[in-house]
């Protein structure tokens, strides 16, 4: 069985996009679709921006998201069994499936963006990654500490992502090291995603996904909150909106999709994250990248 799987956010470059922008009538006419919807045009910034304005969350995560979805309709053949996305990732995965149109998922994934840079600067917060210590040793350090960390990307086996207030990610950093993680570092995101911290992003964003049409999906989509198979459209919704506050639990629905029959995982967007953690979770499945 074949699994489609979409990167987030921190997979974009400068020139993303471009040459699918050159060489298919198609994928032109979608980017111009979403230089339209989203008022600026987006694709200057894709094609030709530098790694600083990529890196702004309001570009970035429609960045990622247009490059993803638009290769995944110029894919031939294109016939999931099933599809995963990573955080914003799942948007993607969601419009692959038919449960999103294109147009509703650009319009969610820029209120979802603006809503968390919003959520960003209310409090100073970040986000850190933890290598070579196992999932219970971290949260229960997160556990331990005064002020908001939590994991919030559970990426493959030994290594997981924390998340929350700036000064209890450092001290978890510091606790981390010296229960044994071979590193334990700040990353440079602009702040604690799926963590308590946003909140008032995820608030935001469920009057938005609530007032959009969900449809029936062709296959399956694996979410990051239950990292388990859905395919009804109501459950598909409330588990979105739980995401932006809960783990990305990537590793555990990797396992769930080979337990569930996959035998090969085709990364669509930029980059090759994702690839490379299915690849860490298990060596025996096939992977590609679009």
């Amino acid at each position: 069985m074949k699994a489609y799987v979409f990167p987030g956010q921190g997979a974009q470059f400068t020139g993303m996009g471009k040459d699918l922008y050159e060489s298919s009538a198609l994928a032109k006419e979608l980017f111009e679709k979403a230089n339209d919807i989203l008022g600026f045009r987006i694709t200057d910034i894709m094609f030709e921006g530098t790694a600083e304005e990529l890196r702004e969350t309001k570009v970035t995560q429609p960045a990622v998201f247009l490059h993803s979805v638009i290769l995944a309709k110029t894919l031939e053949p294109f016939n999931p069994d099933m599809v995963a996305g990573h955080s914003l990732g799942e948007f993607s995965a969601l419009v692959a499936n038919g449960t999103l149109s294109f147009e509703d998922a650009l319009r969610l994934v820029s209120k979802r963006a603006l809503a968390m840079q919003k959520a960003c600067e209310i409090t100073p917060s970040t986000m850190a990654a933890v290598l070579s210590l196992d999932d219970k040793m971290v949260e229960d350090i997160c556990a331990s500490i005064d002020g908001v960390v939590v994991a919030a990307n559970y990426n493959c086996p030994g290594q997981l992502v924390i998340s929350g207030e700036y000064k209890a990610v450092e001290t978890a950093c510091e606790k981390m090291k010296e229960a044994g993680a071979k590193r334990a570092l700040i990353l440079p995101v602009g702040g604690a995603f799926h963590s308590p911290m946003m909140e008032p992003a995820r608030e935001e964003l469920a009057a938005a996904i609530e007032a959009t049409n969900f449809s029936t999906p062709s296959c399956p989509v694996y979410q990051n909150v239950t990292a388990t198979a859905v395919s009804d459209p109501n459950e598909i919704k409330k588990n979105l909106i739980i995401q932006l506050t809960a783990p990305v639990r990537w590793t555990q629905s990797v396992q769930q999709m080979i337990k569930d029959g996959a035998t090969s995982f085709t990364e669509v967007g930029p980059g090759k994250v994702l690839v490379g953690l299915v690849n860490k979770i298990d060596k025996e499945v096939e992977t590609i990248s679009a």
